[in-house]
């Protein structure tokens, strides 16, 4: 009598999610290279514009909005696993579940790299005063109030938030083709212009600049968090869904 190996068992999804992670960075330049430019360009390019701006007689601090282009990057980076791995998962015959979760982590992994980056620099610009010049690229006060651990978890969290959207709307994509895809992004524009007009129109707007502050970045970050996760699950139920 042939007896199965429990530990084997137990194990086998775990090396098959860990085979989808090989996969997605089995093209380097999607999961690392790319986003490593990104951030070296954008970081680049912002200290120029600074030191132009410092050169033109501004002693402020000097701050800009560099530091989201290598955060933007991982909404085309779940676009990209989404299109271009599946297929060959399928071919692999690894399930929809696992394809997905070894997705998530693969893009966990180069969203902790990217983290790491962000609070490394702004500890540098911390301790040299803004490179000697007050320029600020990774620090923001508001974001770093509760911490660079708390900093990290919000860049953390932004990565993942644009990967699973990105991913989602690939799915979308492939499962209803470009007229499901432009209903779900002209649908997801009205929600949103709905609640602008709901907050406008109660005049509440100063009650919602009230609970961002009283709420804090951790605390957005946190609900930045729940709303990745109800997104995720969305994302993955669509994807069961989806025609090979």
């Amino acid at each position: 009598m042939t007896t199965l190996n429990p530990v084997a068992h137990h194990t086998a999804p775990r090396n098959r999610m860990l085979n989808v992670v090989r996969l997605q960075f089995l093209n380097r330049q999607t999961f690392l290279w790319v986003p490593a430019l990104i951030l070296g360009g954008s970081w680049a390019l912002s200290m120029l514009i600074f030191w132009i701006v410092g050169g033109a007689g501004q002693t402020g601090v000097k701050a800009g909005g560099g530091a989201q282009a290598p955060l933007w990057y991982f909404l085309a980076l779940g676009i990209q696993a989404m299109t271009m791995t599946f297929p060959f998962s399928q071919a692999m015959s690894l399930t929809r579940k696992e394809f997905y979760l070894g997705s998530l982590a693969a893009a966990a992994v180069s969203g902790l790299g990217m983290s790491v980056v962000f609070v490394l620099l702004g500890l540098l610009e911390q301790a040299t005063g803004g490179y000697g010049f007050n320029a600020y690229f990774s620090y923001l006060e508001w974001v770093w109030m509760a911490g660079p651990l708390a900093a990290f978890l919000t860049y953390f969290a932004l990565t993942m938030f644009f990967f699973v959207v990105g991913f989602w709307f690939a799915t979308i994509f492939k499962r209803f083709g470009a007229v499901g895809l432009a209903s779900s992004l002209l649908g997801t524009g009205a929600v949103l212009v709905a609640v602008v007009a709901l907050v406008t129109f109660r005049q509440a707007w100063p009650a919602v600049a009230q609970w961002f502050m009283a709420t804090g970045s951790l605390g957005l970050t946190l609900w930045g968090l729940a709303l990745t996760t109800v997104l995720a699950i969305g994302s993955y139920l669509t994807l069961r869904r989806m025609p090979v």
